[in-house]
């Protein structure tokens, strides 16, 4: 693959993760008026795991839409969430990075590590 193709695929991903962030929060404060606010947010984050897997895999990467890569997309966001609660209690604890602050620092540092497990994962389902 080349360094080009790559990068076209780094930035519609980081655009799609921004429309995704942008939808779910926007989802979120439309059902929590409406919902209780834990049942708003699981449902506009599982809306945004199928909006993130509809994406990657039709936009991004081009590869099929499966069923089965649908059920194990989660996945993605099970290691992404692991990795960052650990990068986040470095930077704060060990860095001394403030906890505002933080949470910035380390969407930053996962970007690429989730954009290649994602690229990874959706082909090989």
């Amino acid at each position: 693959m080349s360094k080009q193709k790559t990068l076209t695929d780094l930035i519609k991903f980081v655009i799609g993760g921004g429309i995704n962030t942008a939808f779910t929060f926007a989802l979120y404060y439309g059902l929590q008026i409406v919902l209780p606010y834990q049942v708003a947010y699981a449902l506009a984050f599982a809306t945004g795991i199928v909006f993130s897997y509809w994406f990657n895999a039709t936009i991004v990467f081009r590869t099929p839409v499966s069923w089965k890569g649908f059920f194990a997309f989660p996945l993605v966001y099970l290691a992404q969430y692991l990795l960052s609660a650990v990068l986040l209690s470095v930077f704060v604890e060990r860095l001394e990075i403030p906890q505002g602050v933080a949470p910035l620092v380390v969407i930053v540092v996962t970007i690429p590590v989730t954009f290649v497990l994602t690229r990874w994962f959706l082909r090989r389902t």
